[in-house]
């Protein structure tokens, strides 16, 4: 392959990935547990960026319930991010023809 070709391709690359990056800053997802007693909200970098608790889920005396139960909100959160940066990127990436780079394990089977 031309080397001006690969530095072509990696200049369009590069665009692409700024403006996914850019894109990612707009998705976000609220997971819950315990049937919404508590919810957290995570960015597209993954950031968790609030915890939201119903006082019947504020237990002193079950404090391990609570961790338990933000642990899986966060988890759930992840997911929904995940899955919101699949289906909004996805296409994108498949486009993308990066040498060497299987985006489909990346992206997950499609």
């Amino acid at each position: 392959m031309n080397p001006f070709d690969l530095l072509k391709n990696a200049q369009n690359i590069q665009g692409e990935l700024s403006k996914i990056q850019e894109e990612l800053k707009s998705v976000s997802a609220t997971g819950s547990s315990g049937g919404g007693i508590v919810k957290v909200s995570m960015n597209g970098s993954f950031q968790i960026v609030s915890v939201q608790l119903d006082p019947v889920a504020v237990d002193p005396r079950d404090i391990a319930m609570l961790q338990d139960l933000i642990v899986a909100a966060a988890h759930d959160a992840q997911e929904k991010v995940q899955s919101a940066i699949k289906d909004k990127m996805g296409p994108v990436l498949q486009n993308m023809n990066i040498p060497g780079l299987n985006l489909s394990g990346l992206l997950g089977a499609q």
